[in-house]
C-alpha cells in the first residue's frame, strides 16, 4: 500500500512538472487527450463499476476538494461529483479522529509520590510481598466515609433535622 502510494506521488509529480513546464496550449491539449481517454474507458467499461483503491481516493478526493460542485459536475470523471465529495469527508473525519485520539492508552500514571512511598517500603522490607504492601500503603493513608442521607428537590427544616438524626445514628452504630 505504502510502495504504491509512493509511486502515485512520484509519478504526480513529474506530471505536475511536466506541466508546469508547458505552455497554455500544450496542457490543453494534453487535457483534451486525457478527456477522450476517459470517454473511451466509460464506453468499454459500459455499465460495470470501476474500483478505485484507497489511494487513487485520496488523491482524487485532495486535487478536486478545492473546485467548487458546478466545477466538479463540468468534468469528466470516472464516478459522481457527489463520491468524489464524499471520498474528502471520509478522508477529513478520518484525519480528525487520528488527531484527537488521545496519545495514552490504558490505566493513567500512578502518582509521583505514591510511587515513591511503595518503593521506599520494598526497599525498607524486602520480605514484604504484595498484599503486605498493598496493607501498608491502604493504613498510612486517610481513610474516609460517604453517608448517604437522601436527597429531595425541596428540603424543608423537618427533613434536614431528621436527616441529620439517621446520620448521628449511623455514626453512634459504627462506634
Amino acid at each position: 500500500m505504502l510502495v504504491r502510494l509512493a509511486y502515485l506521488g512520484i509519478t504526480s509529480a513529474f506530471a505536475l512538472l511536466r506541466l508546469l513546464a508547458g505552455r497554455d496550449r500544450d496542457k490543453d491539449t494534453d487535457i483534451l487527450a486525457l478527456r477522450r481517454q476517459l470517454a473511451v474507458l466509460q464506453r468499454q467499461l459500459g455499465e460495470q463499476r470501476v474500483r478505485f483503491e484507497p489511494a487513487d481516493r485520496a488523491w482524487l478526493a485532495a486535487l478536486l476538494n478545492k473546485l467548487p460542485r458546478p466545477g466538479l459536475h463540468r468534468l469528466r470523471l470516472l464516478v459522481r461529483p457527489d463520491t468524489v465529495l464524499r471520498w474528502h469527508r471520509d478522508l477529513a473525519a478520518r484525519r480528525h479522529a487520528a488527531a484527537s485520539r488521545p496519545r495514552r492508552q490504558g490505566r493513567p500514571r500512578t502518582i509521583r509520590s505514591v510511587r515513591e512511598l511503595v518503593l521506599r517500603l520494598v526497599r525498607q522490607n524486602p520480605s514484604w510481598g504484595y498484599r503486605r504492601l498493598h496493607g501498608e500503603r491502604s493504613s498510612n493513608t486517610p481513610s474516609r466515609r460517604i453517608h448517604i442521607l437522601g436527597a429531595t428537590a425541596h428540603p424543608t427544616a423537618a427533613w434536614v433535622a431528621q436527616a441529620a438524626r439517621n446520620l448521628a445514628m449511623d455514626i453512634e452504630d459504627a462506634g
